[in-house]
């Protein structure tokens, strides 16, 4: 699913640029942003998905790194597979697609319905 790429944000950047930066510094980039974005869900969700993403890949570094040789060895692997999939999430945002990594992306687009069902429960 495509996002319309025009769409301006709550930051004045339009929403893919907004969307791909979430991922430029990881969680960072990603509480920030949702911080200052409100509205326009195409944002939120690629800024979940990057606080997600990074802090697994951060748990999963900090965890390998106490494991002496097997350790070094899954950090290795996960180097380049961070890195590729860093690449993909940004150019994805970039083009404007809602693309979902496995369980994150479901999980990010939860938090979206929850916040969608809380408000129709607030109006009525």
């Amino acid at each position: 699913m495509n996002a319309g790429n025009s769409l301006g944000t709550s930051l004045g950047l339009s929403e893919n640029i907004t969307g791909s930066l979430t991922y430029l510094f990881g969680f960072i980039t990603g509480i920030i942003i949702l911080f200052f974005e409100k509205e326009n869900r195409f944002v939120r969700f690629h800024a979940t998905q990057s606080i997600c993403i990074s802090l697994i890949f951060f748990a999963l570094f900090t965890v390998s790194g106490m494991v002496p040789i097997v350790g070094w060895l899954v950090e290795v692997t996960l180097l380049p597979i961070g890195l590729v999939l860093w690449i993909i999430m940004m150019l994805n945002a970039y083009e404007g697609k809602y693309s979902k990594v496995l369980y994150v992306g479901n999980f990010a687009e939860k938090q979206f319905q929850r916040k969608i069902n809380k408000k129709k429960l607030e109006v009525n």
